[in-house]
């Protein structure tokens, strides 16, 4: 339809108001369509670059990194991640942040990644950790966390939720790892009173002089009487010490059964050598974040076995994901996966939330990883909400996040020994632990 005009009852004034008024309609629809869209139309990234921060020449940066390639592999292979419709691949950016040996290093190292990244998961030790979550929470970059595990971490998110609230632990924190440790404890005690005839067993406590251990220290030295244990001592070597032989025979002349340990750096090489070496006539237990790869093995020259490790995954089924993600795990890498390979289960988290918010803002993932309840390879993984004492941390316990206590039974062996029917938990593929033979011949001899 053509429309035609009088021009005789047309004039300029008439001409410019009219013209006006369809330019102000063409505005407003158009403002409408917008809003209803919901506002400035995003398009989806071409990549979504990941950081993987870590002490990479580290053991444990190189199990951040594994977990996370892996993940990484299968994502990319099945596409991408999803957002609204459109399939957008993963980039990892390699961060070494040299965090077990210096503070200052971590902050430089995620401070030049920070607008070059869109998330990041990983670190390591709690005291970098604290400095490295302060320089990421300040850009709004949600972090992952794959290792670092004190309570405080979260406690910051229950003081100051809209500073602190990118942060999530994909860990149990220490404030729960020691009912692990406990736990475990309890069932060796129960072993030693069984196997060796020792009715009131002695316990020593070694553990890294680091602010991580602090909280783990003050449950067992309270817990052990509980369990009907003698504490006869507290030793506390720095977390890289080389030689810890003056501290091992002091356990052994204080009369120790069971020596408890909790480490995260490489004095756990140096305790678990020595102590097989020297046959210490006490069950090493406990906690040794590097003392559960292959390489450890290797490092003790074998005299670490029947060492344990807690950690959060084992050769048992916790989730029908577990055995084919160990497996696949062993046969890429030729090695055993560490707790902090849990970067595996944090990227398909980030998937899950991003695909569900639809986009990889900040908030809008956050929102999303709080409502996340995913079975992954770790285990189930939920988190504590905003209102909970421990906000976005990893739900402990029955029914969710247990963590496992492996123990080394050869060069190639690895068995989850802990938990067996604590709380009615029992994992498919779990077996009684073994107290190392030297320890029950020992002490028959000398009760």
């Amino acid at each position: 339809m053509r429309l035609f005009i009088d021009r005789r009852h047309f004039n300029r004034k008439e001409g410019v108001t009219m013209r006006k008024g369809w330019i102000i309609g063409v505005v407003s629809l158009s403002l409408l369509l917008f809003l209803a869209s919901g506002g400035v139309a995003q398009q989806a990234p071409k990549e979504i670059r990941i950081g993987v921060a870590g002490p990479m020449k580290a053991i444990p940066g190189e199990n951040h990194w594994r977990g996370a390639t892996m993940a990484l592999d299968e994502i990319n292979k099945a596409g991408g991640v999803s957002l609204k419709g459109v399939k957008v691949p993963i980039k990892l950016v390699k961060i070494d942040t040299n965090e077990l040996a210096s503070v200052s290093d971590a902050v430089v190292a995620v401070e030049r990644a920070a607008e070059d990244v869109d998330f990041f998961v990983g670190t390591q030790r709690s005291e970098s950790t604290f400095a490295m979550q302060d320089v990421i929470m300040k850009y709004k970059k949600i972090l992952m966390g794959c290792g670092a595990v004190h309570p405080e971490l979260l406690l910051r998110i229950a003081k100051d939720y809209n500073k602190y609230k990118y942060y999530f632990m994909c860990t149990i924190s220490s404030a729960f790892q020691g009912q692990v440790l406990v736990g475990h404890l309890e069932d060796v005690a129960k072993i030693v009173r069984e196997e060796i005839g020792i009715s009131k067993p002695k316990v020593a406590i070694l553990v890294d002089k680091l602010q991580w251990a602090d909280p783990i220290v003050k449950l067992i030295e309270t817990k052990a009487p509980e369990l009907g244990l003698d504490v006869v001592g507290i030793w506390r070597p720095s977390a890289m010490a080389s030689d810890v032989s003056a501290e091992l025979a002091a356990i052994k002349g204080a009369g120790a059964q069971i020596l408890f340990k909790a480490t995260s750096g490489t004095m756990g090489i140096a305790l678990g050598k020595q102590w097989g070496e020297l046959q210490i006539p006490a069950a090493l237990i406990g906690g040794d974040a590097i003392g559960l790869v292959k390489s450890y093995w290797e490092a003790t020259g074998g005299y670490g076995k029947y060492n344990t490790s807690m950690t959060g995954i084992g050769p048992a089924r916790l989730t029908e994901k577990t055995i084919p993600f160990w497996n696949a795990f062993v046969k890429k890498f030729s090695d055993f996966p560490g707790y902090e390979s849990v970067t595996y289960d944090a990227i398909y988290i980030l998937k899950e939330a991003m695909e569900r918010a639809g986009t990889i803002s900040s908030d809008a993932v956050v929102t999303e990883i709080e409502k996340t309840d995913y079975k992954g390879a770790y285990g189930r993984m939920a988190f504590y909400p905003r209102d909970q004492q421990f906000p976005h941390g990893l739900m402990f316990g029955p029914g969710y996040n247990t963590w496992v206590v492996n123990q080394w039974r050869g060069p190639e062996e690895l068995k989850v020994v802990w938990p067996i029917g604590w709380k009615g938990v029992n994992y498919e593929g779990a077996e009684k632990y073994k107290l190392p033979p030297w320890v029950v011949d020992y002490w028959k001899k000398n009760k």
